[in-house]
């Protein structure tokens, strides 16, 4: 009830085809989309290549107690070229969503520490 006096609307969809990536990438914004875990992989995925690069994506996990964050580069950013590149192989990686995941690490260390200078 509280959904519909404040307006908002909820609905459960099987994810099936990139209709709703397609809609969610046109659409002018204004909802939030929960999936499961491996919907969410797959279709995190197609955005971020819709809206620029995998390679500034990341994940942020937040545990109930808001204090407790898990925050990485996107699957395999790193590892596919470290693995590469034990082999011996010649690796090109990009490290901005590594850098992006850090900051949301030392953010969330600033704010439970309440340090502002980490903050900023």
């Amino acid at each position: 009830m509280s959904f519909i006096c404040g307006g908002l609307n909820y609905t459960t969809v099987i994810v099936l085809c990139f209709f709703e990536v397609a809609y969610a990438m046109k659409s002018p914004g204004g909802f939030v989309w929960a999936a499961k875990n491996y919907d969410g992989d797959v279709q995190s995925d197609t955005l971020a290549q819709g809206y620029g690069s995998l390679g500034l994506m990341t994940s942020v996990l937040v545990c109930a107690d808001g204090k407790t964050i898990e925050a990485e580069a996107a699957h395999g950013t790193v590892t596919r070229h470290y693995r590469e590149h034990q082999k011996g192989n010649e690796t090109s990686t990009n490290p901005i969503a590594s850098i992006y995941a850090w900051t949301q690490g030392l953010a969330q260390r600033a704010k439970l520490d309440e340090n502002d200078e980490l903050q900023k």
